[in-house]
């Protein structure tokens, strides 16, 4: 069969539309314990992390925090980008079949530790929103004739890199496939988007399988019988402190407040940026944000005072410097939200912090009830920074 000809129309299984249908509206976001691998694999290609990172607009002090959220799309775009730094197309396969399943960390884990590979498929739908990324789905498509689909799909709307990242995703799935059927295993089929595939040999090379393209779901074809194969060596799940769940699903203020905070590593991202990021008119998400009851100025306050408070009690940063790292120009702006925020200035709220007595301390300090005048302040003293 040519490769063109994948003629393999699956569609997700009832119970799974309306999975697939909420994760629509979702805007992605995933971990950045990812990037390493990537960086990792720039280097020892000669080429520049730095110049990649740069392309892909994120900071490269996302390797040193790999529990930051980033959203999915960038990493999408920073794979993409990679891919072109060193010229191997073939990279997101060699990735992902280096890092396998156990490499995804928590949800690797508790997917290698389901009794039988149907359960293991149902615990990556599941859990992949939670633990990994969300945005996306994966699980079990429609089993015909005999066949099933382990399927993959990002279900936002992303430009650059889309048939890349379901390369990367073909190496994690039948790496868990192949962690009960045996490293020798191979599909019937494996199946990515689009509608040509850039060097299929060296990526069949990679995985270790045939590769068709122009299937309207990426995935892997395998007989249906697979799905009650036994767990031959069930990974020993213990409690995981590192499973810590992503951000409430569906909640579009939580992705605006991440989006800002991954700003901060550079200079506070205005309203116009935030929503170029999210791919999205100004208005428009102006609009989502009132349809949650809350305004941009309240996000960025509440983002600038966690910052602020994570400074002042965690570093010896003077006031000045703080409020250069914060993006004020005028340090007697920043001392003067501060005070609006909380009550009394960043100096007295940090010596509070150190003094144990609350007697001498004046503990108890709290953001003021007056969102909307401490909003309204923040926002005239950085204009700039809101358009």
């Amino acid at each position: 069969m040519l490769a063109s000809e994948t003629s393999c129309h699956f569609a997700p299984l009832g119970e799974n539309r309306a999975t697939l249908r909420n994760c629509m509206a979702q805007i992605g976001l995933t971990k950045a314990r990812s990037l390493g691998a990537i960086a990792e694999a720039i280097e020892q290609s000669g080429g520049s992390t730095t110049r990649v990172f740069a392309k892909a607009e994120l900071p490269i002090d996302l390797l040193q925090e790999p529990d930051k959220l980033l959203l999915l799309r960038d990493q999408v775009r920073l794979l993409a980008f990679a891919v072109e730094e060193i010229g191997d197309p073939a990279l997101p396969a060699k990735l992902s079949s280096n890092i396998g399943a156990l490499g995804l960390g928590p949800l690797g884990r508790r997917v290698c530790a389901a009794a039988t590979l149907g359960e293991a498929i149902a615990c990556a739908e599941a859990e992949t929103p939670r633990l990994l990324q969300t945005a996306t789905w994966t699980g079990l498509a429609k089993v015909d004739r005999g066949s099933a689909l382990y399927g993959y799909q990002i279900t936002e709307s992303i430009d650059i890199g889309r048939q890349i990242n379901e390369v990367l995703a073909l190496g994690y799935l039948l790496d868990v496939v192949r962690y009960f059927m045996g490293p020798g295993w191979r599909p019937e089929r494996a199946i990515v988007t689009g509608a040509t595939l850039p060097a299929r040999s060296e990526i069949e090379a990679a995985l270790d399988c045939e590769v068709a393209f122009g299937g309207p779901t990426a995935g892997l074809i395998l007989p249906a019988d697979c799905l009650k194969t036994v767990n031959p060596t069930p990974y020993r799940l213990i409690e995981d402190p590192d499973a810590r769940p992503m951000p409430i699903y569906g909640d579009f203020a939580a992705c605006v407040e991440h989006l800002l905070l991954l700003g901060m590593h550079a200079e506070r991202p205005s309203i116009a940026r935030v929503s170029g990021r999210l791919g999205m008119s100004r208005r428009s998400l102006q609009r989502r944000l009132t349809e949650e009851r809350v305004t941009f100025a309240e996000i960025q306050q509440r983002v600038l005072l966690g910052k602020a408070k994570e400074m002042l009690a965690g570093s010896d940063l003077s006031i000045n410097q703080m409020a250069f790292e914060l993006g004020y120009s005028d340090p007697a702006h920043f001392s003067r939200a501060f005070q609006n925020w909380v009550g009394v200035p960043p100096s007295t709220w940090r010596r509070a912090r150190k003094d144990p007595d609350p007697a001498r301390s004046q503990c108890g300090f709290r953001l003021h009830d007056s969102s909307r005048t401490s909003s309204r302040n923040m926002c005239s003293e950085t204009s700039d920074n809101s358009t």
